[in-house]
């Protein structure tokens, strides 16, 4: 065979093995380790090699990678422990530290060979070894011996050095593999950590009560150091929250988890502040600290009470709200050892993430202290009102009332000094009521109390019934009225009631504050849902920086004078009623051109029902009427009211007076106080209802208690609250009898 057919041979077998070598590169893409021992094999057999050897760099020498079949087992167990050094004194050493092939002839020749110990155990002669570089680094030899003193040939170094270059790509395969399996890993725990942040900050964020927010956070701060990030031989057994008092600079333990009752008790009775060894050195540095032998450190009184129930490592992490601190976080192990970094980070976020959730709930809880002492404050101040009312609406029914019969001639006539006298004294118990009422009003709205009765009614009869108890007020002072009402508003479903207090207190203020000879209108619209209504007047106006405190209480803006008295209180209370309905109160006003107020409150539209207007005939010997108030002057009062009338009047001092008088004569109607002695009105209208013989009968209920839906609760016909105009009485008790003879 000719010198030409051996080389063609030789080419073929080498593209072979290269053909087998790329086939495996991309088949063996996750597995670059079956790679390499096809390139060893191949190497060692067209190399005409023994056996071969593939050596990686590990630190200062190699490690033995891949080997192939002849090599033996004895040789690869004994190079785990006598690993080859990367110096001079082998094949492989000297092929790395030149970076080129090196070939020793007969290995018992060489002086400078320094393993012979590895050819004891082989008996190889003859070595030859080149290095693998990936980016002109070293990162391993591939190495070849023959057991005979046979050296290999030029064509021979030349096929090592071709597999060498292909065993480079193929390790550098592997440390890629590697390298992204490592962040693989990393990847996979960050996700794992930050899952389990996001569920213990779900726990701890879904409450506001702070000691169950405590408790959750150090317990779940141990959980988190036992999910297996780090070193999981170091079992996390207990922790223990550390309250910052900024004010004080002390630590208080606030609650702990795997703790022991005697520990916590023990814990709590020392002070711990800014200069103590651990927790102190937290705070100071606002860094995690550790101490990972508690036997062989120094230890204050907190870490040797500590240390003496048996715990042995301990970590302290500041929680921090920006650069403020709020507490520290203690987690204990009973073994010693460091904590690891990654554990340390994640319990460093966590901190600082459940600071938050401490902090809002200390607010939360300054927050309920402070309702609970409104709500207290309030209920003193409802009380000290309803009081308040009770002992002036007496009193003021009598003023008012005995004034009006007087004025009204009813006991014969009076000259005109004594009208002007008795109109101040019914002007000022007037005013009175209303600064009583509007008091009363307020208070109920602030406290939540004030509850709407809807009622379906027509806009346009709240509109008159408003106007005609202004109008002769603007026509004193030539001011004239206007009303523009459209005609698609026919009736609202509201508190018939605080609709028309809202209405009058803006048409009162527009007559009070508009000089003589001026005009109001009045517009009433609506938008959609809403009703819209504006008073629009040609006062003085109010200027911009009162327009915001004009809605204050006891404010009336720099209007100038008002031709009469007002509480200051009207716009607040209107304003607050408005928002009860659900809508919303304005001003618009240019100083010297007049104002314009306005409100609008959603609406359902309904068909207007209306009652037919009711007339009253009473008997030939007129209706029987039993008057029950234990005040003198109320019933005297209300008896003067019917003077007139052909209705016959009873009266009781008392509730269990009143049922017996009831129950023999079976009266028309009765009109019933609350506060009564032995029986209260309340239980006296329970009693009437719930009797088959007085159900019947018509109860209006006059007091100074102001429980109207109690009262219709309990089957009362109507609620007039005192002082009670003889208006009022009247017109409530030609309703009742009217709808008693209709049925």
């Amino acid at each position: 065979m000719t010198d030409a057919d051996d080389e063609l041979r030789a080419a073929r077998e080498q593209s072979a093995a290269s053909h087998e070598i790329l086939a495996a590169l991309s088949r063996d893409t996750a597995d670059p380790g079956a790679v390499l021992d096809t390139i060893v094999e191949y190497a060692a057999r067209l190399c005409g090699a023994t056996a071969a050897q593939l050596f990686v760099v590990d630190g200062d020498g190699f490690r033995l990678s891949r080997v192939s079949g002849a090599t033996p087992e004895e040789y690869r167990e004994y190079l785990a422990n006598h690993p080859i050094a990367r110096n001079r004194s082998s094949t492989v050493g000297r092929a790395a530290e030149d970076r080129r092939t090196h070939q020793v002839a007969d290995v018992l020749s060489d002086a400078d060979y320094g393993r012979l110990d590895l050819q004891r155990l082989t008996g190889f002669r003859t070595l030859l070894s080149t290095p693998l570089l990936s980016e002109d680094e070293v990162v391993g030899v591939l190495s070849m011996w023959r057991i005979d003193v046979d050296p290999f040939d030029e064509r021979e170094r030349e096929r090592l050095e071709e597999f060498a270059v292909q065993g480079a790509i193929a390790l550098r395969q592997v440390h890629l593999m590697r390298a992204l399996e490592a962040r693989r890993s990393e990847l996979a725990d960050k996700v794992a950590q930050l899952e389990a942040l996001q569920q213990v900050d779900d726990a701890v964020g879904s409450s506001l009560d702070l000691d169950e927010v405590l408790e959750r956070i150090v317990s779940n701060a141990v959980r988190l150091t036992n999910l297996g990030f780090g070193d999981t031989t170091l079992r996390t057994d207990g922790g223990s929250i550390l309250d910052y008092d900024d004010r004080a600079g002390t630590f208080a333990v606030r609650d702990t988890t795997g703790t022991s009752r005697r520990l916590l008790e023990q814990l709590r009775t020392i002070s711990i502040d800014r200069s103590s060894l651990l927790i102190g050195q937290a705070a100071r540095t606002l860094r995690p600290c550790s101490v990972s032998d508690l036997a062989h450190a120094q230890r204050d009184a907190f870490l040797e009470i500590v240390f003496g129930d048996g715990w042995r490592s301990v970590l302290a992490v500041p929680m921090l709200r920006g650069d403020t601190l709020v507490g520290v976080l203690v987690i204990r192990r009973r073994g010693t050892g460091d904590f690891p970094s990654d554990v340390t980070d994640l319990l460093e976020t966590f901190a600082n993430q459940s600071a938050l959730a401490i902090v809002n709930a200390r607010l939360y809880r300054e927050l309920e202290t402070r309702s609970r002492e409104l709500e207290i404050a309030s209920s003193h101040k409802s009380e000290f009102l309803a009081s308040m009312s009770h002992e002036l609406r007496t009193p003021l029914n009598a003023v008012i009332g005995f004034s009006e019969v007087l004025l009204d001639g009813m006991f014969g006539e009076i000259n005109s000094q004594q009208e002007e006298y008795l109109r101040d004294i019914w002007n000022s118990g007037r005013h009175l009521l209303e600064l009583l009422n509007e008091i009363l009003d307020l208070s109920k709205v602030e406290a939540g109390h004030m509850v709407l009765e809807p009622s379906t009614f027509p806009v346009a009869g709240a509109v008159k019934d408003t106007l005609a108890m202004i109008r002769d007020r603007a026509a004193a002072h030539r001011i004239s009225m206007s009303v523009e009402l459209a005609d698609d508003v026919e009736v609202i479903e509201a508190d018939e009631l605080r609709f028309k207090q809202v209405l009058l207190n803006l048409v009162t203020n527009a007559v009070k504050f508009t000089p003589d000879g001026g005009s109001v209108s009045l517009c009433v619209r609506g938008d959609g849902p809403d009703l819209i209504i504006t008073v629009t007047d040609t006062g003085i106006g109010v200027a911009p920086e009162d327009q915001d405190r004009i809605f204050e209480s006891f404010q009336q803006g720099r209007r100038g004078p008002s031709k009469g008295e007002g509480t200051g209180l009207g716009l607040t209370l209107s304003r607050r009623i408005v928002e009860l309905f659900g809508g919303r109160m304005w001003l618009n006003s240019t100083v010297g051109a007049g104002s314009t107020f306005g409100f609008s409150i959603p609406v359902l539209p309904t068909t207007p029902t209306i009652p037919d207007e009711v007339t009253v005939a009473a008997p030939s010997r007129g209706p029987v009427l039993v008057l029950v108030d234990d005040d003198r002057a109320s019933l005297d009062l209300i008896e003067a009211y019917l003077v007139g009338s052909r209705a016959r009047v009873l009266k009781a001092h008392d509730g269990i007076d009143a049922l017996e008088l009831i129950r023999r004569v079976r009266p028309a109607g009765v009109v019933l106080d609350i506060k009564l002695p032995r029986l209260d009105g309340w239980h006296v209208l329970a009693e009437l209802k719930s009797d088959p013989v007085t159900a019947g009968v018509p109860v209006v209920i006059a007091s100074v208690i102001d429980d109207r839906p109690r009262a219709l609760a309990l089957g009362a016909d109507a609620y007039l609250l005192k002082p009670v105009s003889r208006e009022e009485l009247l017109t409530a008790l030609q309703r009742i009898l009217g709808e008693r003879r209709r049925r």
